[in-house]
C-alpha cells in the first residue's frame, strides 16, 4: 500500500500530541487527568460502554446519574434489570445496557468485581469488544493497546491520505494507528487522539492551524483534509411504518415489556403491531372507537419508522391478563407519571402526543367490551 506523506517519526508524533493533550485535554467526569494516575477501571468501563455511537455531550448525565446511583461494578451487578432499563432510556442503542448488566453480573461473579487488565480478557467479558477492551486497557490499566474509535480513523486516515473507502480501510487504518501508539502513556496517548478528532480534526471544516500533527498531515498538504475519510456510497435506508397503541383506563396506560433479544429489547413500551415496508394494516387489538394522534417519525441504524398512534379510552380497566393476551405481557402505568416510565425515546415521543392532547383524555370513553 502506498501512503502518501509517510510521518518523519512515529515517536514525534506521539510526543507533540501529549503536549498537546497535557494543556488542553478535555475535562471529563470519567478521566483522570493528564499524566497521572489512572481511573477506576470500572468508571472506565462504564464510559467506554455509554460513548458507543454516542456523543460527551449526552453521555455526562447519564454517567454521572449512573455512578451516583451505582457507584461501585458491584452495586450495578446488584441492580434490578427494569430499573437499569429505565435509568438508561433515552441514552438509545439498548443491547448496550442489556450487556452492562450482565458484564457488571459476571466480573462481581467470576472476577471478585475486579477488571481483567489484558485485551484479550476484557475481550471474553459480555458487550465488550475489540475497540472497548483496548480502551479499557490503555486508560484503566496502562497497558500497550490500540484503540480506534470513528475520531480516530478519521485523524489517521488525514495524517496518511488514505484512498481506501471505509468500512473497507479499517485494518489500514488500524495497522497505521498502532505504528504511531507510544508504549508509555498509552492511556493519554489514546484519549488525546480522541480528543484531536472531537475538537479540532473534526469532520468538516477542520481546525488546521491550531492542529500539533499539521506539519505530519498528509491531507493538509493535499489542500482537502475534510475529504477524508473517504467513504464508500451509502445504500438508501429502508422505510417502515407501524402503528403504536395507547390503551386508557382509569387513568392508566398499558404498557408492555418488549422481548429481550431485538431492537429496544427489555425496555417498557406500548404495544405496537408489526412494523413492515409499504402501507400498513393493523387491526386495533380491541374493540372501541379509537382515535388517530399522530405520527412519530423515528431513525434507527438500519431503517426509519414512521410510527402512528392510535389511542383508546375505556371507563374500567379491563384485566391485566385479558390486556396481556391481547397486548402482550405488561403492566399499567400512572398516565400523570408516564415520563418516569423509562420509555425509550421513540414510545417517549409517542406518549407525549397522546398526553399534550388537550383535553388529557385524548377521546370519548369506548367500550371494554
Amino acid at each position: 500500500m502506498a501512503v502518501d506523506g509517510l510521518i518523519r517519526h512515529e515517536r514525534d508524533v506521539a510526543a507533540r500530541l501529549l503536549r498537546h493533550y497535557r494543556k488542553h485535554a478535555r475535562t471529563l467526569p470519567w478521566r483522570s487527568p493528564p499524566g497521572t494516575p489512572a481511573p477506576d477501571p470500572y468508571r472506565v468501563w462504564l464510559s467506554e460502554i455509554m460513548l458507543q455511537q454516542t456523543t460527551v455531550a449526552a453521555v455526562i448525565p447519564y454517567f454521572e446519574s449512573f455512578t451516583a446511583r451505582w457507584p461501585t461494578v458491584e452495586a450495578l451487578a446488584n441492580a434490578d434489570e427494569a430499573e437499569l432499563m429505565a435509568a438508561w432510556a433515552g441514552l438509545g442503542y439498548y443491547a448496550r445496557a442489556r450487556n452492562l448488566l450482565a458484564c457488571a453480573r459476571t466480573v462481581a461473579r467470576d472476577h471478585r468485581g475486579r477488571f481483567p487488565e489484558t485485551e484479550d480478557a476484557l475481550r471474553t467479558l459480555p458487550g465488550v469488544g475489540a475497540y472497548t477492551a483496548a480502551a479499557i486497557a490503555a486508560i484503566a490499566f496502562g497497558k500497550r493497546a490500540v484503540v480506534v474509535d470513528g475520531n480516530v480513523e478519521r485523524v489517521v486516515s488525514r495524517l496518511f491520505a488514505i484512498e481506501a473507502p471505509l468500512p473497507g480501510a479499517k485494518p489500514i487504518l488500524r495497522d497505521l494507528a498502532g505504528g504511531i501508539t507510544p508504549d508509555e502513556h498509552p492511556g493519554d496517548f489514546a484519549q488525546a487522539m480522541m480528543d484531536l478528532g472531537a475538537t479540532i480534526c473534526t469532520p468538516r471544516n477542520p481546525a488546521c492551524g491550531i492542529c500539533p500533527l499539521m506539519d505530519d498531515c498528509a491531507a493538509r498538504r493535499q489542500g482537502d483534509p475534510a475529504r477524508f475519510p473517504v467513504k464508500a456510497a451509502r445504500k438508501a435506508r429502508p422505510e417502515r411504518r407501524g402503528t403504536a397503541w395507547w390503551v386508557q383506563a382509569e387513568g392508566q396506560v398499558w404498557l408492555v415489556r418488549r422481548p429481550d433479544k431485538g431492537l429496544l429489547g427489555g425496555m417498557r413500551a406500548l404495544p405496537t403491531g408489526d412494523w413492515c415496508e409499504g402501507e400498513r394494516n393493523d387491526t386495533p387489538p380491541l374493540p372501541g372507537r379509537w382515535q388517530a394522534m399522530g405520527t412519530v417519525r423515528h431513525v434507527f441504524t438500519h431503517f426509519a419508522l414512521d410510527l402512528s398512534v392510535e389511542a383508546l379510552v375505556l371507563p374500567v380497566k379491563p384485566d391485566g391478563a385479558r390486556l396481556a393476551s391481547l397486548l402482550g405481557d405488561g403492566q399499567y402505568w400512572c398516565v400523570d407519571e408516564i415520563e418516569q416510565a423509562g420509555l425509550p425515546t421513540l414510545f417517549a415521543r409517542a406518549a407525549m402526543l397522546v398526553v399534550a392532547s388537550e383535553t388529557g383524555a385524548p377521546m370519548a370513553s369506548g367500550s371494554a367490551a
